[in-house]
This record gives C-alpha cells, structure tokens and sequence, in this order.
C-alpha cells in the first residue's frame, strides 16, 4: 500500500511538470551564506523574447524620467550613467563640489533598486575600511571575516581622490575581475556590481591624483558641470528633494538590470561599425599631440557602451552616432597628452578633432 501511495505521488509530480505553462517559473533550492536552505525563482523565459525586452525598456525608461526630474537640465549626464550600468561599467564623475554628484548616485541606486554603499574617502581612509578584515573570534579561536561596503551592488566612493593611493588600488581587484582577495582568500562579489565615484579637480588642495591604471578601469569619466539659470531656480524651488525624509520608489529590480546587460551584450555590431571604432583608435595611437593613445581595451569598451547606448534608445543594432556620442567619455580618460599642463579640456578637443577627421562608415 506504501509502496502504491508513492507511486501516486511520483506520478502527480511528473503530470504537474509536464503541463506547467511555458512561462512559468521553476522553484529551486538554494542555499544562502548562513546555510540555510531557501527557494529561488528562476524565469523560464529569457529576456531575449519581444515582450519581456519591451517591458524591460520601459521599465529603464520610465527610471529615466524620475532621474531627470530630480537632476535638472542633465539628461546627457543621466544617460552616460544609464549606459554605463547598462554596459557593466563604472562611472567617475569628476566636478567642483556641488553639483549634484553624490544625489545623482544615490538616485539610481534607489529608483533600480540596488543595494548600496557609500564611502566617503579620506587621507587616512585603509583598504580593510573599503575590502573588509578578519576578526579574531576568542570563544571559537577562529577568525571571522567581515565584509566591507565593497560587497554591495553599487558602490559610490565620494571624493575618491582624497584617499591615499594605497586605498585606491584596493577598488583595483574588485573593478576589474568582480573579486577580492583578503587575507589570501578570494570573495566573489555579487552582480550587478558598480561603481560610481566623484573627484574634485586635481587642482584642489589635499587630492592625490588616479593613476593611469586606475583610471582605466572606469568606464566613464563624465563632468556633471554647474547647470543653467533656467534649472538652477527650480531647483531653489523643488523643496520635496531637500526634504531629509524623501525617498524615491523603485521603478525596477536589479534582476531586470541584468537582463538588461544580457541585451545589450546581444546588440548586433555591423563590421564597418567595429572597422570604425578600431580606425579611431588608430587615430589617437598616431597623433603628434598624444603621448599615449587609446588601448585595444579602450577600443573594447567603447564597443560595449556603444551596444548600451543602442538598447537604451530601443535599437537592437549599433550606428556610428552611438561611438562618437561616447567616444570622449570611454576615451578621454585614456589617453595621455605629450604637454604635462594639459587637461580633460585638451583631451576632449583632441579627440573631437580626431571625430570629425576619421571617416564615418556609411
């Protein structure tokens, strides 16, 4: 009779998955860091088909609208940000104080629903305050490992040229390979994981410039710049934002942002598109003025923001509109003048220059 009763139960269990609906989703065990066994709902549909891929834009699309109504008059700024998330990305937005560098970070990561962390960067900022540091536990004889603000989704590091180069380095593992190593163990960080860091202009008191090294593994480096009159009176007269007590809603989740990157790594990429981007390139490798000029890398992630940008403006391909849009944010901070008192401003003038010199494919 036991031995029927299983059975049964077997069958039943066949009979339910065979006619589960096809966008149903499956229930599987997991098991979270404390050990504890749980579910996780994994779609069966891929964020490839027609409808999940219109939902999800205008999901990023109406994150968009709510951005531009807290940041005025910077919807270019707000789309560079969107693209470089979008792209799997970091973004350095580097400013005078003021502008609006730190609400803008904070806004997307509470509009995308991501879990975040803040940093504000000092001279006397260790890297164990960032990565985290084993704790000797005396009752168990053990150490235990507590993470750092690092082990979020999105990391924003405020003024991050004020903190030694020793702590700048230590964002270098994690932006880079999505890791860190501590104490000789390695932490895989959980995806989507972004940062989002500010500077101050080199040129104010108590800064350490980024390195070469450094710089490069941000995909961005943007200028938020002080805004019009027009936006800077209604931003006198928007009380709601400078209220302590408001909170934007999530307009999505950051599984829908990873969707997301899974489209924008799918965009098509035409080769005249690709023969286009490495002819740029080229360019900034044979001008007189740069000493160094763009790396095969550069060329790659101008590519990758490139396919972001396409998704963001709801094209499943990429045109050159899209390189030369982007190619001072993903190249600027790449390049390295012959004249040592030359800044961002020389740069982005070079490179427009060598926009409009290379020949646009047709």
């Amino acid at each position: 009779m036991a031995s029927f009763a299983v059975q049964l139960i077997i069958s039943l269990l066949f009979t339910n998955i065979r006619h589960s609906p096809p966008d149903a989703t499956l229930i599987v065990p997991t098991e979270n860091h404390d050990g504890d066994v749980g579910s996780e709902e994994v779609p069966r549909v891929e964020a490839s088909d027609p409808n999940i891929r219109k939902l999800l834009l205008e999901k990023i699309g109406n994150v968009r609208k709510q951005l531009n109504l807290v940041i005025r008059g910077k919807s270019d700024v707000i789309d560079s940000v969107l693209i470089a998330m979008l792209a799997e990305g970091s973004v350095l937005l580097e400013d005078v104080p003021g502008v609006g560098k730190t609400t803008l970070a904070k806004s997307v990561a509470a509009l995308i629903d991501l879990s975040f962390q803040r940093v504000q960067c000092t001279p006397d900022l260790l890297p164990a305050d960032i990565l985290g540091s084993s704790i000797f536990q005396p009752g168990a004889g053990t150490f235990e490992f507590r993470p750092g603000p690092i082990f979020c989704d999105l990391l924003i590091a405020d003024e991050i040229n004020r903190a030694s180069p020793r702590t700048q380095s230590a964002l270098l593992e994690a932006m880079a390979e999505g890791q860190v190593t501590i104490d000789g163990q390695r932490h895989d960080l959980e995806q989507p994981f972004i940062v989002i860091a500010t500077q101050n202009p080199s040129g104010y008191e108590g800064t350490f410039p980024l390195p070469e090294s450094q710089l490069d593994r941000f995909l961005l480096r943007l200028s938020m710049n002080y805004p019009d009159h027009d936006n800077e009176v209604e931003l006198l007269l928007d009380q709601p934002t400078d209220d302590p007590n408001f909170r934007l809603d999530p307009a999505m989740h950051r599984d829908d942002l990873v969707r997301l990157q899974r489209i924008v790594r799918d965009a098509k990429v035409d080769r005249k598109v690709a023969n286009y981007v490495v002819e740029l390139a080229n360019a900034t490798r044979r001008d007189s003025r740069l000493r160094v000029g763009c790396s095969p890398r550069g060329s790659k992630m101008l590519l990758r923001a490139a396919q972001a940008r396409a998704v963001l403006l709801g094209r499943e391909f990429v045109v050159p509109d899209d390189i030369q849009e982007l190619a001072v944010a993903v190249i600027g901070h790449r390049i390295s003048l012959r004249s040592v008192s030359s800044g961002a401003e020389e740069a982005t003038h070079v490179i427009s220059e060598l926009i409009e010199q290379t020949e646009v494919p047709v």
